[in-house]
């Protein structure tokens, strides 16, 4: 193979797009090594993937095949929401082995890192600029521009980095339609996508900041309804580690003859869901505490 499989998925609920991209990259994905494969794993399965969710919000929502739960899709929003911002290394202590970055807190202070000033650890950098911010002002004094844009890449840290940031842009466009509802088109890009183990908390938990925090923002400063549109996901790197394909053929892709879609998916609006997922908001801050306790 010397060319990486370039592949396009469309659903109309974010279920039905996940699902639709993995079984894409099951059936045409080629065999590539990663620099994380531990000896004698199998070659992971890859692709460049482009996924369209026509809309975000539809049911069924929630695709029963991801490694995790209700409360794990809680706390992920949180975080993207910057509970966890204060979790960012100090750069400049190798000692120190919190993580390197969180996406909100690249998004709403890109430039700025933390590092060893007397006995704390304080924000410095060559700059500060809250990309939120600047991206909800740019779209409700004028909603059709091409530049509201937010990036993640520092290069000055992330050239060398273990573990730099997949997210690499979110990129936002707003229609009107003929009642005068704002429709807010979405591009996002990662230059690396965990498929099974992380694409699908990934889409969830940027489907909720898009609705609570920019469409929200931006209704409330222009005064107009603001409606998410189509939400369109590219990943440079679109993968199953090897290590994980059989968890994912004994979970989905050896199921789908003998399932029906409503079995492998949940609906975020349930009852049930609905008080699972707020409960949780307690049970994260916690964790966020006693983890804060024990460090």
């Amino acid at each position: 193979m010397n060319s990486i499989p370039v592949l396009h998925v469309e659903g109309r609920c974010l279920a039905e797009a996940y699902e639709k991209a993995l079984c894409a990259l099951n059936e045409r994905g080629g065999r590539l090594k990663t620099q994380y494969d531990k000896p004698g794993d199998p070659e992971s399965l890859d692709s460049t993937m482009n996924i369209t969710v026509v809309d975000p919000l539809a049911e069924p929502m929630i695709h029963k095949a991801f490694p995790g739960g209700i409360e794990d899709l809680r706390e992920y929003v949180m975080e993207l929401q910057g509970v966890k911002d204060h979790w960012v290394k100090n750069v400049n202590d190798p000692a120190d082995t919190r993580w390197e970055y969180t996406y909100h807190g690249r998004l709403a202070a890109y430039g700025a890192w933390r590092e060893k000033r007397g006995a704390s650890s304080v924000e410095a950098g060559f700059f500060k600029i809250d990309q939120i911010e600047a991206v909800i002002a740019k779209l409700v004094s004028q909603p059709f521009t091409r530049q509201a844009q937010a990036i993640t890449w520092m290069p000055t840290l992330d050239l060398d980095c273990y573990d730099p940031p997949c997210l690499q842009s979110l990129w936002y466009r707003i229609l009107e339609d003929d009642q005068g509802v704002w429709w807010l088109n979405v591009n996002i890009r990662f230059r690396s996508n965990d498929a099974w183990g992380a694409n699908f908390m990934n889409m969830f938990g940027f489907i909720l900041f898009n609705r609570d925090i920019v469409a929200a923002e931006i209704a409330k400063r222009s005064g107009r309804t603001v409606k998410l549109a189509r939400l369109n996901w590219q990943a440079d790197s679109y993968h199953i580690y090897g290590k994980d394909i059989v968890t994912a053929r004994q979970r989905l892709f050896d199921r789908l003859g003998t399932t029906s879609f409503a079995d492998r998916t949940y609906e975020f609006t349930d009852p049930m869901i609905q008080e699972i997922y707020a409960e949780a908001e307690a049970t994260v801050r916690e964790k966020i505490r006693v983890t804060d306790a024990g460090r």
